[in-house]
């Protein structure tokens, strides 16, 4: 049988088993009739139990990030000029996924939302995590940016939570995330090219693949 190794889920699932063994004990206290366990018991299991919803909604809501240690290859795209400001591109993801978008402007765009882990969640054995949120085309011209057509899309999945949100709604979040941010790059993309893009500590960045 698998286990799984993310941390998360682990201590999700030894504060579920706490609860459970603090709940029995706090039974076993009442039927022996003792005037400080049953409440000791209590107060233990409904703590194990909120620590288990507690990690369980940010491995939920960190389902589609990727954990960030040094430079990470996040994507490989493939650029393809159609007509003037127009071009196609194709992105090959590192587990096989493969999307493709014909993007409007000179350039090829790429945003990113980062979040980092404060020591106590470092402790825990979770890293840097990130996600490529959207790709868009971008005009070299500011005129031609607030006039011309805009294409952008999404390169992020769909999740019932995300805990960059959360961080946003929840302040009590704040004592495991020490920081969330946006990042961006851009390259122009008049020419066939092969890019990778890149996250690093310090954000996103585009180099060209070279054989």
């Amino acid at each position: 049988m698998m286990i799984h190794k993310d941390p998360l889920v682990i201590a999700a699932l030894a504060s579920a088993l706490l609860g459970i063994v603090f709940l029995v004990a706090t039974l076993r206290s009442l039927k022996k009739k003792r005037p400080v366990s049953p409440a000791l018991h209590f107060v233990t299991a409904l703590l194990m139990i909120c620590l288990f919803a507690l990690f369980g909604t940010i491995s939920i809501a960190t389902r589609g990030y990727i954990a960030l240690t040094t430079e990470t290859l996040a994507a490989t795209v493939e650029i393809e000029p159609m007509e003037k400001q127009r071009f196609t591109a194709r992105f090959h993801m590192p587990d096989g996924e493969k999307k493709s978008f014909v993007l409007a402007g000179d350039q090829l765009y790429v945003d990113a939302h980062i979040l980092k882990w404060k020591p106590m969640a470092n402790f825990l054995g979770l890293h840097t995590l990130y996600e490529l949120d959207r790709v868009a085309g971008r005009y070299a011209r500011l005129e031609q940016e607030t006039s011309r057509e805009r294409t952008v899309y999404a390169l992020s999945r769909d999740k019932s939570l995300d805990l960059f949100d959360l961080r946003h709604r929840f302040a009590a979040l704040a004592f495991l995330v020490d920081a969330e941010y946006g990042s961006a790059t851009f390259i122009t993309a008049d020419k066939p090219l092969t890019l990778k893009i890149l996250v690093s500590t310090t954000g996103l960045l585009i180099r060209k693949k070279t054989s």
